[in-house]
């Protein structure tokens, strides 16, 4: 239906992986062009940008009474419509440039669970920021095609995709999702989980960023060969002084027992849902995990462990979004008649 209007697309078109902790910008034919971190620093006097991205995270915790850096995402949606608004504008500026003349038309990635006022959000914040034109992709479909998968054949592929604020889970077929099932859980619950077991073993507090850090360097669901150990400074909750502890990779799987318990849930019932042949091409093929959290050391083992299925982590997991997002943009005329596509009209 629309495959000649999407021939048209200009090489300033691009797609967005807008997630809750980072935004990946991809421009067709020129690859990823940006990623960063989906932080806002604004000025609450004068509601002045004074930073995005790197900068902004760099002040996360650390900006005094007139400074607040936020982040407008929550859980894989908008949660600040103006912010993300102006964000986006900014990021757009900086890859597209400021010519009005030239205003991209945009794919925008969603979770597979968002509603349609969550989506009408996503798309009326992308045009205000200046998109000629909006198009929405679900995750999981775009983190397949990003990994390589060709969804357009009628065998059964599913995908797990750990984000930031979400993890999406969908059995893919005909470049359509046959099952799917979103649940807020992934990267920002996995810091909160940890910010709570350093509180609760430690008596100390630590803060996002430090929290993150644990996470990345010594983060595990399933036991690693030989532990290893960081040391992470934060405030004594009872003398209220700077204190400074060693933790454990191993400590780290009972921190992160509770989200992950979640997240094997969520997969189990979808496999539970997954109609028998695709079920057993599932069983053949394995289940791909893509996003950030998806680097968390052995979530994939633990997942094959529970569910008896093959579990493999994707070439640059953390990418798959985008990459599948600019794919969808520079074979338009392939995906424009499938199901790959929430077509929304923009401005």
């Amino acid at each position: 239906m629309f495959q000649n209007f999407f021939k048209s697309f200009s090489p300033h078109d691009v797609g967005i992986d807008l997630g809750t902790a980072s935004v990946l910008v991809y421009i067709k034919d020129r690859g990823i062009v940006l990623r960063e971190p989906s932080v806002v620093a604004i000025d609450k006097k004068s509601g002045k940008l004074l930073s995005v991205g790197d900068e902004a995270r760099l002040m996360l915790g650390r900006t005094p009474g007139n400074i607040v850096a936020i982040r407008p995402l929550r859980d894989g949606v908008i949660s600040d419509y103006d912010v993300t608004e102006r964000m986006l504008r900014y990021f757009l500026q900086k890859v597209v440039g400021k010519n009005l003349f030239r205003r991209p038309r945009v794919v925008v990635c969603v979770p597979s669970g968002v509603t349609e006022v969550e989506k009408r959000s996503v798309v009326e914040a992308t045009c205000e920021a200046g998109a000629r034109h909006c198009y929405l992709i679900e995750e999981p479909i775009a983190a397949a095609i990003g990994a390589g998968i060709d969804i357009g054949k009628p065998r059964g592929t599913m995908v797990v995709d750990v984000g930031g604020g979400t993890t999406d889970i969908a059995v893919i077929s005909l470049g359509g999702a046959v099952v799917s099932h979103s649940i807020k859980v992934a990267g920002d619950k996995f810091d909160e989980a940890i910010t709570r077991f350093m509180r609760r073993k430690y008596n100390l507090l630590v803060g996002e960023r430090t929290a993150e850090d644990l996470k990345i360097n010594i983060g595990s669901a399933f036991p690693r060969k030989e532990q290893v150990f960081m040391e992470v400074t934060g405030r004594n909750l009872i003398s209220g002084l700077p204190k400074t502890v060693r933790v454990g990779s191993d400590e780290m799987i009972e921190a992160l027992e509770e989200p992950v318990q979640q997240l094997l849930e969520a997969v189990h019932l979808v496999l539970e849902k997954t109609p028998p042949e695709l079920a057993a091409d599932i069983s053949d093929s394995g289940i791909i995990m893509t996003g950030g959290g998806a680097l968390l050391y052995g979530l994939h083992r633990l997942i094959q462990e529970h569910t008896k299925v093959p579990c493999y982590v994707a070439e640059d997991p953390d990418s798959c979004v985008a990459i599948g997002t600019g794919k969808a943009l520079e074979e338009i005329s392939v995906y424009a008649e499938t199901a790959v596509f929430d077509y929304k009209r923009g401005m």
